[in-house]
C-alpha cells in the first residue's frame, strides 16, 4: 500500500509540474482539463487493472498491459517536459538569488517562465508520447524480414546455399489482432526455407493463451520440418500456482501443444539435417539463463552423440548462454539461435548507422549477428511482444540466414 501512495504522489506532483508548461503556452482552459482529465483516466486504469482488476493466475494480461503502455506513454510525456522545465526552474532561482544579494532588487522574485522554452519542452515531449501510442497501434505488428548470409570453410557441401528461418518469442498471450499474425505466418511461408526453427516463448505464461492461435502455426511449412526449443516463459514460472501438478501439467499441455502444430520439440535433444551423404547437427537445449532465470539447458546432453568436427547449429533461448557457456566449450558451434531480449521493444535502428537499445546495458548480444572466437550467433528480436504493449524502433522480426560454403 505504501509503495502506491508513494507512487499516486509523485504522478501528481509531475502531473502539476507538467501542467505549468500547459498554463505557459495556452491560456484556454480546455486544454488544462484535458490533461488532467487523461492524467486521471490512465492512473485510475492503472490502479484498477493492477488491484481489483486482476486476473487471477495471470501475472500480465492484455488489459494489464495496455494499463501499463498508456501508464508508460503519459508518464514519458511528462518526463520529457519536466526536464524543461526543472532546467529552467534552476535557472530561475539563480537568476533571482543573484538580483537579491548582487543587484537592487531586495525582495526574491522569479521571473516568469519563458514561453518558448515551454513549446519546446511540449513539443519534444509530443514525440515519445507519439511514438509510444504508434507502437501500441502499429509498431507491434510491424513485421520486418531480414536476411543474413553466413560463410563457412567446413560447411558440408550438400547445405551450400541452405536456407533457415528462425522466429522467437512469439509470446501469444499478447496477440489481439488475428489478421496480422496470419499474414506474419504467410510472410514466413512465403520465405520457403528448407527448415524453420522457433527459439522458445510460445506463451507468456499458461499453455491455454496458444490455442486460439495454434492452426495458424500450424501453417507454417518447411521441407526439412521445423524445430522448437522451449523459453524462460513457456515453464509458467510467473504465475502463482494452486499446486506444483498444475504446473507440470501446464508445462505438459505446452509440449503437446507444440507437437501437434508439428514442430519437433528438442529438449536438450538433437537431431541431424542430412542431404545425401552430408548432415549438419540441430541441437536443442532447454532454456538457461542469466541472473535467476531457468537454467534447465544442459548442452552436454543435448549434444550427446554429435561428433566434435560435426556442423552444429545450436537453439538456446537466451543469449547470455551463448556468451557464458557456449563459446567456451569444447564443442566448435558454428550457429547459435537466441532470443528472449526482444530488443526491449524500444530502440533506434538505423541499417549501416545505429543499432541501439537500453537492453545493451544488461545484454551485451542482444540483436542480430555476432562472431566470436570464430562462432556465430542471432539474436531475433522477438515475433510477439510483452509487458509494454507495443515496438518503437525495435519491429517484430522474422529471420532468415542462408549457409554459404567459402569459396
Amino acid at each position: 500500500m505504501l509503495r502506491w501512495i508513494i507512487f499516486i504522489i509523485v504522478y501528481i506532483v509531475m502531473g502539476l509540474y507538467t501542467l505549468q508548461a500547459l498554463k505557459t503556452v495556452t491560456r484556454y482552459p480546455w486544454v488544462y482539463y484535458l490533461f488532467i482529465t487523461i492524467a486521471v483516466l490512465v492512473l485510475g486504469n492503472f490502479i484498477y487493472q493492477f488491484t481489483a482488476g486482476e486476473e487471477e493466475g495471470r501475472v500480465l494480461s492484455r488489459s494489464k498491459s495496455y494499463a501499463f503502455g498508456l501508464l508508460l506513454t503519459v508518464l514519458a510525456f511528462q518526463l520529457v517536459t519536466i526536464l524543461f522545465l526543472f532546467s529552467e526552474d534552476i535557472f530561475r532561482v539563480i537568476s533571482s538569488g543573484y538580483q537579491k544579494f548582487f543587484g537592487q532588487s531586495k525582495e526574491f522574485t522569479l521571473p516568469e517562465r519563458r514561453k518558448f522554452l515551454s513549446i519546446l519542452g511540449l513539443g519534444l515531449a509530443a514525440i515519445p508520447f507519439g511514438a509510444l501510442l504508434y507502437g501500441m497501434y502499429k509498431g507491434k505488428y510491424n513485421f520486418k524480414v531480414l536476411k543474413y548470409n553466413l560463410e563457412y570453410d567446413d560447411l558440408p557441401d550438400a547445405f551450400d546455399g541452405y536456407q533457415i528461418t528462425q522466429i522467437s518469442d512469439v509470446h501469444s498471450g499478447s496477440f489481439d489482432n488475428r489478421k496480422k499474425i496470419e499474414y506474419a505466418v504467410d510472410l514466413i511461408n512465403k520465405q520457403k526455407s528448407d527448415v524453420i526453427l522457433f527459439t522458445g516463448d510460445m506463451v507468456n505464461n499458461m499453455a491455454t493463451e496458444m490455442e486460439p492461435w495454434s492452426d495458424l502455426f500450424t501453417t507454417l511449412d518447411a521441407k526439412d520440418g521445423k524445430f522448437s526449443v522451449l523459453g524462460n516463459h513457456d515453464y509458467g514460472d510467473y504465475v502463482d500456482w494452486e499446486t506444483e501438478e498444475a504446473k507440470s501439467q501446464n508445462l505438459e499441455d505446452l509440449k503437446n501443444l507444440q507437437r501437434n502444430m508439428g514442430f519437433d520439440l528438442l529438449l536438450n535433444e538433437n537431431r541431424f539435417l542430412q542431404k545425401g551423404d552430408d548432415k549438419i547437427a540441430l541441437v536443442g537445449v532447454e532454456n538457461w539463463g542469466r541472473g535467476g532465470f531457468k537454467k534447465a539447458g544442459d548442452l552436454k546432453k543435448a549434444a550427446a552423440n554429435v561428433g566434435k568436427d560435426d556442423f552444429k547449429i545450436l537453439m538456446s533461448h537466451d543469449p547470455s548462454h551463448w556468451e557464458d557457456v557456449v563459446l567456451h566449450d569444447e564443442y566448435h558451434y558454428h550457429l547459435t539461435l537466441s532470443g528472449h531480449t526482444h530488443g526491449m521493444q524500444f530502440g533506434i535502428e538505423i541499417p549501416g548507422w545505429i543499432k541501439w537499445s537500453p537492453v545493451k546495458w544488461r545484454y551485451k548480444y542482444w540483436a542480430g549477428i555476432y562472431k566470436e572466437l570464430g562462432q556465430y550467433i542471432n539474436v531475433n528480436r522477438g515475433f510477439g511482444f510483452l509487458g509494454y504493449p507495443g515496438r518503437v524502433g525495435i519491429w517484430p522480426e522474422i529471420t532468415v540466414i542462408t549457409l554459404k560454403k567459402k569459396a
